[in-house]
């Protein structure tokens, strides 16, 4: 992804964040993690696209680079999910475990 970080990065992925949170825990609907997820992933993968095709004047343009388009994102995603996930193990007990 990008090689440094803008000062609001965290911020907006917070804001993400709290309306994903806001999802699971309506009162109205039957939400679970899985489904806020699925939507969450839907949501980064139809605007990823929609940023790709803004940087294309032409759809051979923009078929020309699919595959490493795709490839960019995923390495990515697979990258910050990598290192969430680390972090999680590491400190489990602190943010898994009901305090008490």
């Amino acid at each position: 992804m990008a090689d440094t970080l803008d000062e609001t990065f965290y911020e907006r992925a917070d804001a993400h964040i709290r309306l994903a949170n806001d999802q699971l825990h309506d009162q109205t609907a039957d939400m679970s993690g899985g489904k806020v997820s699925a939507s969450m992933m839907y949501g980064t993968a139809r605007f990823n696209a929609w940023v790709s095709a803004s940087a294309h004047t032409s759809k051979e343009s923009m078929a020309s680079v699919r595959d490493e388009t795709v490839e960019y994102f995923v390495k990515g995603y697979r990258q910050m999910l990598e290192a969430n996930i680390d972090q999680y193990i590491e400190n489990f007990d602190a943010y898994m475990k009901p305090k008490g």
